[in-house]
């Protein structure tokens, strides 16, 4: 279950970290986050080094449907509303800013990972006002957006919201450039951070900033992320003999679909569910069904799925990790839109270490005002929490191992799609021997 991106690009392997190290900055993750925060570092003139537990883009960065846009499904509206015009304003910025980083990069280093600029689209089968007041509010901080009910779609839709000048690529080979250009020590498991030590497997690392761009905080406290995030899977078919699209769409209906196109190939993405809420499983040959009814005589390539942090109001935390530790950063909670975040992050947070002014920063910022939204998510998050924490106190159903989580505790649940433990507080996913696969969790779970 490769996505195209892995099979298609080989990334240099790295050493380990030699020993104990001090040093201006040091990145917890070799995502693209994580290597492109480094990568803006150093330009800035801070030595950094990049620490992965595993290989350069070997997390989350992989599995992405890689969309480079500013249009993160109804989120402009709700911003206006909920933070005021300006705060909406700041959030458009930093992602249309975060398009034309990718697009100045690539061309100015030559990169070849197939960029294309291209419109990104929602859509609706039956909802027609909720995209027209997207549509308005998107143009009102200074996206170039529009309202329309023609699309490429296989089916007709009652309204599609258009952004233009957007683009779509592929990572790997994006971030095996840029990789090249900072230090990452591989295969390096940070185990603890204490003040600015970085404890890992290899020794220890003094820094002054400390980053934390590893999908998902593994530090409870400060900052109290558990209760402020959860996870969601999502599914991806990769087609051969399909019409190719030339704009990506995404839609809003509780069914809705992902479409993009990808060198002769259309990318169908769907079955998103809460990781952890996947027992009956099913979300392939949904995709496959879908696929077989919309493109007759279509040919599956590949298939894959990726897991997306998503925080209570819909906003990513990017800023200080707390008020406690203001040497300490980090960006997280993109929901499924981590290209494009991943590059306002790197900004955001050269510009708060090197002491640039940055008023995009406040709207993302993990310290911001806690909205209504955020209050209502908390309570169910907080009773899901609850019912995986009182369940390790039931009966394995499994003769394998009891599988409880060992991030929090929390009862596993198995996720047939896939053969894996999926945790439904936090996300961590489990091998069906008990390797960990997905953090936060930070060790194996063997327990008996």
């Amino acid at each position: 279950m490769a996505s195209i991106w892995t099979s298609e690009t080989t990334i240099r392997k790295r050493d380990s970290l030699p020993g104990d190290m001090q040093i201006p900055a040091a990145v917890i993750g070799g995502g693209l986050t994580g290597i492109l925060t480094a990568y803006f570092l150093q330009q800035a003139g801070i030595r950094t080094a990049v620490l992965e537990a595993d290989r350069i883009g070997g997390g989350q960065t992989k599995n992405t449907t890689a969309k480079i846009t500013s249009q993160h499904s109804l989120i402009y509206d709700h911003l206006i509303q909920t933070f005021g015009a300006k705060s909406a304003a700041d959030y458009a910025l930093a992602n249309e800013t975060a398009i034309s980083d990718y697009e100045r990069l690539i061309q100015e280093k030559n990169i070849a990972c197939d960029f294309v600029k291209c419109p990104a689209c929602l859509y609706s089968k039956s909802e027609k006002m909720m995209l027209q007041q997207e549509a308005a509010a998107a143009a009102a901080v200074g996206i170039q957006a529009s309202f329309a009910t023609d699309s490429e779609l296989p089916f007709a839709a009652a309204g599609v919201v258009k952004f233009e000048n957007q683009a779509r690529f592929e990572p790997l080979p994006f971030l095996a450039a840029i990789a090249e250009e900072v230090t990452v020590y591989e295969q390096t498991n940070v185990l603890k951070v204490e003040g600015n030590h970085v404890l890992t497997d290899r020794g220890c690392v003094t820094a002054e900033h400390i980053i934390f761009a590893a999908h998902y905080p593994f530090i409870n406290v400060p900052g109290y992320y558990f209760a402020r995030m959860y996870q969601k899977r999502s599914y991806v078919l990769a087609l051969e003999g399909t019409p190719l699209l030339q704009a990506m769409y995404l839609g809003i209906d509780p069914d809705g679909l992902s479409f993009r196109s990808q060198r002769g190939m259309l990318l169908l993405g769907g079955g998103s569910h809460r990781t952890g809420s996947n027992q009956q499983g099913g979300q392939y040959q949904m995709l496959r069904e879908t696929a077989a009814s919309l493109y007759p005589g279509c040919t599956e390539t590949a298939h894959w799925s990726a897991q997306d942090c998503m925080t209570l109001d819909g906003l990513p935390y990017i800023g200080r990790f707390s008020r406690r530790m203001p040497d300490w950063y980090l960006a997280t909670g993109f929901g499924k839109w981590g290209m494009t975040s991943a590059m306002a992050s790197a900004r955001i947070l050269t510009a708060l270490i090197t002491g640039q002014d940055c008023p995009q920063a406040d709207i993302f910022s993990p310290q911001r005002h806690f909205t209504f939204r955020a209050a209502r998510e908390l309570v169910f998050h907080t009773m899901q929490t609850a019912v995986g924490l009182t369940k390790h106190l039931l009966p394995a159903h499994n003769d394998k191992f009891i599988p409880n989580c060992p991030h929090m505790g929390c009862r596993l649940e198995w996720n047939p799609e896939e053969q894996s433990f999926d945790c439904p507080c936090h996300g961590s996913r489990f091998h069906q021997d008990g390797r960990l696969m997905d953090g936060p969790a930070q060790t194996d779970c063997t327990s008996r």
